[in-house]
């Protein structure tokens, strides 16, 4: 029986077990399980903050926020998060979902690394993002009680040292296209495990330009 907390679950339907199945046989462990807390979390401050969204739709998004780190689904030149968002989108449209839907959870993902707007947007596109920032970063953390916590990791273990693992997974998914992380926060990643790399400077574009002045 899947877990419940405070009336959130997993949806059951055809389209989530269908999801469950096809990350759980495509990434590891680790980002399964940080995904599923992803999407508890996510959907819990959906419900504090009394959001309406399509609990299938946010599912999609969580489960698949990450799929752009995996081999199968890495491209060799566009950002993780357009590789997870594409991932998203084709699985989507095997399934017959609108293009509007379609487009709401490719955008949630796109965008899921881009602070300080998925919360103006639409709910599955906020809350995608505040569960991310709630498990990785421990945004909002004492807005989640300890029970709530609790539940989530005992059903989806962060493990003995996840603050380390998931940077290294984000490091080993990226490490091949660093171009892709100009401006955004993942050159951070690559700067704290790799001392050869140089991050890209927007001042240095302007004055690069072909613009005389």
């Amino acid at each position: 029986m899947s877990l419940n907390v405070h009336g959130i679950a997993v949806p059951d339907s055809q389209l989530a077990r269908e999801i469950t199945e096809v990350v759980r046989d495509t990434v590891s462990p680790l980002l399964f399980h940080h995904s599923s807390r992803v999407y508890y979390f996510g959907a819990l401050a959906g419900q504090r903050r009394g959001l309406k969204f399509d609990p299938e739709l946010l599912y999609c998004g969580c489960m698949f926020h990450d799929m752009g780190l995996s081999p199968r689904h890495s491209s060799p030149d566009q950002r993780f998060e357009v590789d997870g968002a594409n991932a998203a989108r084709d699985f989507l449209k095997h399934h017959g979902i609108s293009q509007q839907d379609i487009d709401t959870v490719w955008t949630a993902i796109a965008l899921h690394t881009t602070p300080g707007i998925p919360q103006h947007m639409h709910p599955v596109v906020a809350l995608v993002t505040a569960g991310v920032e709630m498990d990785v970063l421990g945004l909002a953390y004492e807005q989640y009680s300890e029970a709530e916590r609790v539940a989530v990791v005992s059903a989806h273990p962060r493990g003995g040292q996840f603050k380390e693992d998931i940077i290294q997974t984000f490091y080993n998914g990226i490490q091949h296209k660093p171009d892709t992380t100009f401006g955004n926060v993942k050159a951070d990643v690559l700067a704290d495990k790799n001392a050869h790399f140089h991050a890209g400077n927007f001042c240095s574009v302007i004055r690069a330009s072909a613009w005389p002045a």
